[in-house]
């Protein structure tokens, strides 16, 4: 971590990830306490409607980001998001309507899905290194998790001397602090797509992500960890207080066993791939959420404090596992001109998953009990790691030696390129692009 530092753009925007990661922890405390302000008892309803806007704008916000990023700067695209999101949050203390909270959320959440893929997207070009960009996702991985555990307790230190509003203050100054890094930042430009039509621009990461075996099976792990990670975001509060008996501050304690667990499993995820690939530490990671899913369902049955701390730590060993090489795997998947766009699919189809399993955890929780709802996730669990196990083979190559049985830019074709009579063949690392529109079959 410490090399990853010296670089000055690397240094700066993971700064500005940090800054923004916690200004939206203390929006999170503030905006509940805003919603029991504004609702009273219907709360929760406030938020659920509110996390659901939010998932509505990943899910349909991030593609026409990607579709952008290589004709607008990346830069200006990060610090305007950067200053709406400020923006957003200095209004948020004015609202006296929940109409007023869900909009303003709508416009926060649409300025995040296109901050952070753009982020993501930025990565691979400021680290080429592999081994470097590794380190760099693990640390992103961490301080997500950092955020979830240190957040809430900056948040509780705060409100000890000032009201609640005043968290909104403390947001945005994380997301200008953010914009002012960025600004001081030297972001490469995103090679420009030879695709000119918007609407091809717009479903081409989408294409990329289902003509790509091994990204057809990071689509099924992304479900895997909405599958599992939704049970500490939407149970854990019910878990604490009324399946073990627990107080307010066992939920933060059992949220941060979680966090502990992504955190601790983050850091040896770069070791884990230079020994294993991303294959193995990924279906790994399946594997340990279906225990994970398994346990918590068992916990239903018989609640104790060392059985839930077990699943939720496991939950968070499963979520990094998967989590932290995805990048890895889209940057390898996908031509430096399509990469935005592939990293803006990711974003978009991880957080579908989501935009599913939440209602789903919820409206099963509160209607037929823990039982039932941790039975379906984890038959779901079960179902979506055997489909990612199926869908990236083991001797699935990278590399393929294949035919041209189409009209080729001879650009394309290298010096080793062998014309059959027929077909020109060739070897090379594979992507989706105007040359391969279709994952090619090995001759």
């Amino acid at each position: 971590m410490r090399i990853l530092l010296r670089n000055r753009a690397y240094r700066r925007l993971f700064t500005a990830q940090v800054l923004a990661l916690v200004g939206t922890g203390l929006a999170t405390v503030a905006l509940g306490l805003l919603a029991y302000d504004l609702a009273g008892g219907r709360a929760s309803e406030v938020l659920g409607t509110a996390l659901g806007i939010k998932m509505i704008a990943y899910v349909a916000v991030s593609p026409l980001v990607g579709a952008l990023a290589d004709r607008v700067s990346r830069r200006l695209l990060m610090v305007s998001a950067d200053a709406v999101r400020a923006g957003v949050v200095l209004l948020l203390p004015f609202v006296d309507q929940v109409w007023q909270v869900h909009v303003l959320i709508a416009v926060l959440q649409a300025a995040s899905a296109a901050f952070t893929p753009t982020f993501q997207a930025v990565l691979p070009d400021v680290l080429p290194d592999e081994r470097d960009y590794t380190s760099a996702l693990s640390a992103s991985q961490i301080a997500v998790s950092m955020e979830n555990i240190a957040s809430p307790l900056l948040a509780a230190a705060l409100l000890l001397i000032v009201d609640f509003h005043s968290l909104f203050v403390g947001t945005a100054i994380g997301f200008v602090c953010s914009a002012v890094l960025v600004v001081g930042a030297v972001v490469p430009a995103a090679p420009r797509s030879d695709r000119s039509r918007f609407a091809d621009r717009l479903v081409v990461g989408v294409r990329i992500f289902t003509r790509t075996p091994r990204l057809r099976a990071v689509m099924a792990l992304n479900m895997v960890v909405a599958t599992c990670g939704v049970i500490t975001l939407v149970s854990t509060v019910n878990v604490v207080r009324d399946l073990l008996g627990g107080s307010e501050s066992d939920v933060a304690l059992l949220l941060a066993v979680s966090g502990a667990g992504t955190a601790v499993t983050a850091l040896a995820v770069s070791a884990l791939l230079r020994d294993r690939g991303e294959r193995v530490v990924m279906l790994a990671g399946a594997g340990v959420s279906v225990g994970a899913v398994a346990m918590a369902f068992v916990l239903a049955f018989w609640p104790s404090w060392p059985l839930a701390a077990g699943a939720w730590f496991a939950i968070g060993c499963g979520t990094a596992l998967v989590v932290v090489p995805v990048g890895r795997v889209v940057r390898s998947s996908a031509s430096p001109a399509d990469r935005p766009a592939a990293f803006a699919a990711q974003f978009s189809l991880s957080h579908l998953c989501w935009l599913l399993t939440y209602p789903l955890t919820g409206w099963l929780g509160s209607l037929a009990g823990f039982t039932t709802a941790w039975g379906v996730l984890l038959v779901l669990v079960v179902a979506a790691s055997v489909a990612a196990v199926r869908l990236w083979p083991r001797a699935l190559p990278q590399t393929i030696r294949h035919g041209h049985t189409e009209p080729v830019d001879h650009n394309h074709l290298d010096a080793q390129a062998v014309w059959d009579g027929a077909v020109w063949v060739h070897t090379h690392h594979i992507v989706i692009d105007p040359d391969h529109t279709r994952w090619p079959t090995p001759v």
